[in-house]
């Protein structure tokens, strides 16, 4: 079986939306996410981001942990025992993307580049909160323009949509992301409320964590990393040129041993400054990398989302 079958995203090209290459790919993603993600996971929206939504369900005895916003006092004097009110989602789910495709997207040294996986995220999202009068709409941001998809239902919208992401130009040479301003263009006008999906490699300054925090006292949210091994760290290759196509830098470099000790260190700070900022922000992280399958890492992350979400509280969150 070739890798491709294994979980790796067709490759896509930009500014051809009429290329027959491009709806083969397209169709190929949809055929793809389809085989393996229905039969795996079963249900609606509830099922990728599960948690408390805007509707009253029934009253359950409180259990440490439990949110005391949703204490439901009525219930708790009748019986004489704390209770809380657990809700339940809305039937119809608004769900919006943020894509990031900036220049440091458009690089893979797996089966992929980062850019293909960005897209094939986004084509996951899509059919898994498709369906049901659900919505969904996208802001792509390549830092050099960013560019609004409405959210609307159904199954040709969403097509088109992944079709004109997958097009996207890529940004001139030295020109530098800017998930900030994408995240930013989410909270205004002010939309109604929903889910929240965060695509990036997250790579550069954590200058978006304010603007996230801001959308999540209306919003799930949920960030989705892409990754390439080479992001983490560095192979053994002697001397190489390197070009950092967000400042149009380029330098010649010796790959000793403490060059990629230094890097792999680096590498993890920054990485853990991330993960933080977004636990920070209320926002479960679903990572994705180029040499991985990463149907199976969806499967993966919903199914412990699922578990852990099932679970009773033991003394906190």
């Amino acid at each position: 079986m070739s890798p491709r079958a294994h979980g790796s995203p067709p490759t896509f090209r930009s500014g051809e939306l009429r290329d027959p290459a491009l709806t083969a790919a397209l169709r190929t993603l949809e055929l793809t996410v389809r085989r393996r993600l229905d039969g795996v996971l079963h249900g609606d929206h509830l099922g990728l981001i599960p948690g408390p939504g805007s509707e009253p369900g029934d009253a359950r005895e409180y259990q440490p942990g439990d949110d005391v916003r949703q204490m439901d006092w009525s219930v708790t004097a009748r019986t004489t025992h704390p209770h809380v009110r657990q809700s339940v989602a809305d039937r119809e789910l608004e769900t919006w993307l943020a894509v990031d495709l900036s220049a440091s997207l458009d690089f893979g040294t797996g089966v992929c580049e980062k850019r293909d996986l960005a897209v094939a995220a986004a084509a996951a999202v899509a059919h898994l909160t498709s369906g049901g009068g659900n919505r969904i709409g996208a802001v792509v941001s390549t830092g050099h323009e960013t560019t609004r998809f409405p959210a609307r239902g159904g199954r040709l919208h969403a097509q088109a949509m992944l079709r004109a992401v997958a097009t996207t130009p890529h940004a001139p040479d030295g020109t530098r992301g800017d998930l900030r301003g994408a995240i930013e263009a989410l909270r205004r006008p002010q939309r109604r409320r929903g889910l929240v999906v965060v695509i990036s490699d997250f790579l550069g300054p954590v200058d978006w964590e304010r603007s996230l925090r801001a959308l999540s006292g209306r919003h799930d949210l949920l960030a989705v990393e892409v990754l390439d091994p080479r992001d983490l760290e560095l192979p053994d290759l002697g001397d190489v040129v390197l070009h950092d196509p967000e400042t149009g830098r380029t330098r010649e470099f010796t790959t000793t041993e403490r060059l990629r000790a230094d890097y792999a260190a680096a590498a993890a700070e920054h990485r853990a400054s991330v993960q933080q900022a977004l636990r920070r922000c209320g926002a479960p992280q679903m990572t994705l990398r180029t040499d991985r399958d990463w149907i199976e890492d969806v499967v993966r992350f919903v199914a412990a989302r699922r578990h852990s979400f099932g679970a009773p509280a033991k003394g906190g969150r």
